[in-house]
């Protein structure tokens, strides 16, 4: 499932000062759901022991020339935690092209330190430089214009503008199926779920084998609370992609709902033998298994299963941060009650028969 909110009102300022978009808190609420509690800590951590470490030593040793280079190797660490911290979270693609970007700067910092460290302010500069130059000079600037302008509006939270944007795109070339998944996708950040339906047909009749088109509609149906549409849906996405966590889980989480306890415990678990990446999925994995061994009866399981979501403790937490952002509210309506029945159980808020 994917956030999705209502469409600005008219009149409604499109970001900006009024909403602090281009403020400090969105920026850091939005690192914190890229980099996920544990990673987010720790990269607090890093800024702050590098930068306490810095503060120091120019309070201590001021312009000593041992201070300046070991401040600059702190900043290289600093540079190369952060690093680490974040191309753990990208895709491979994008991994590579952050690594052109910040190695080149980290070892031109690390040569001049420790060559000539009365420059290190040179290297310094001329490495953070390079940072925000390679940043222009690696960007995928093939993208069409309609693309770009797209995800800029989207970025401001001017779902309107980004789908006439995409829609003009598609005008041009109806017969891409990418076009049709982005604009289904800000169809369903717009609040608009039949739109977003059309655009998921449109997909899968242009891509037949498109596992991310079924899944793509099951989701929808499932935001619109028809189960059984949903349920359908799901089984076709599977079928096409019968090794992808994500069609297992969808379809396992759906046949819980409707109460299908067979279908749904083979589902879940073949999601998690998958191995699901992220701690927050697993948590409502576990969450689901829980509920069909409680109604089974199976205390024993049921016990497993709790277990299994308490040790994912970081998934509530991430659940947490992007439920309080404005574009989780189509998601909030679909798994709120399943975050919020997790966290009691975590905490010990509701009675366990199994334990």
């Amino acid at each position: 499932m994917r956030s999705a909110t209502t469409p600005r009102r008219q009149g409604q300022p499109d970001g900006g000062a009024q909403h602090g978009y281009f403020g400090v808190a969105p920026m850091i609420k939005r690192m914190q759901i890229f980099l996920g509690p544990r990673r987010f800590r720790a990269f607090l951590a890093l800024f702050a022991a590098t930068g306490l470490a810095s503060l120091a030593l120019s309070v201590l040793f001021q312009a000593s020339p041992v201070a300046t280079g070991i401040q600059s190797l702190l900043l290289v660490l600093f540079i190369l935690g952060s690093t680490v911290l974040i191309l753990g979270r990208l895709p491979t693609e994008e991994r590579l092209r952050w690594l052109g970007i910040i190695v080149p700067s980290a070892l031109a910092i690390i040569i001049g330190s420790l060559a000539l460290p009365h420059l290190t302010g040179l290297f310094v500069g001329a490495g953070l430089g390079w940072i925000v130059a390679g940043i222009f000079i690696f960007r995928d600037a093939r993208g069409p214009q309609n693309y770009r302008a797209a995800v800029k509006a989207m970025r401001k939270g001017d779902y309107q503008s980004a789908i006439a944007s995409m829609s003009s795109e598609i005008r041009e070339k109806p017969n891409q199926a990418q076009h049709f998944r982005f604009r289904a996708e800000l169809h369903r950040l717009a609040g608009d779920l039949a739109s977003a339906r059309a655009d998921y047909q449109r997909l899968a009749e242009l891509d037949a084998q498109s596992a991310v088109a079924y899944n793509g509609l099951a989701e929808v149906e499932l935001q619109a609370r028809r189960y059984e549409d949903a349920r359908q849906a799901a089984r076709v996405a599977h079928d096409l992609a019968p090794d992808e966590w994500a069609a297992a889980y969808n379809l396992g989480m759906i046949e819980e709902r409707l109460r299908q306890d067979d279908a749904a415990q083979r589902h879940l678990s073949d999601a998690l033998s998958l191995d699901i990446p992220d701690s927050r999925h697993r948590l409502l994995v576990h969450l689901y298994l829980w509920r069909i061994h409680q109604r089974r009866g199976d205390l024993d399981s049921a016990g497993d299963s709790l277990a299994g979501l308490k040790r994912e403790k970081a998934g509530l937490e991430e659940w947490q941060v992007i439920m309080g952002a404005d574009e989780a509210q189509a998601l909030r309506a679909v798994l709120n009650d399943d975050i919020e029945e997790a966290r009691r159980l975590i905490v010990g808020e509701m009675e366990d028969v199994s334990g």
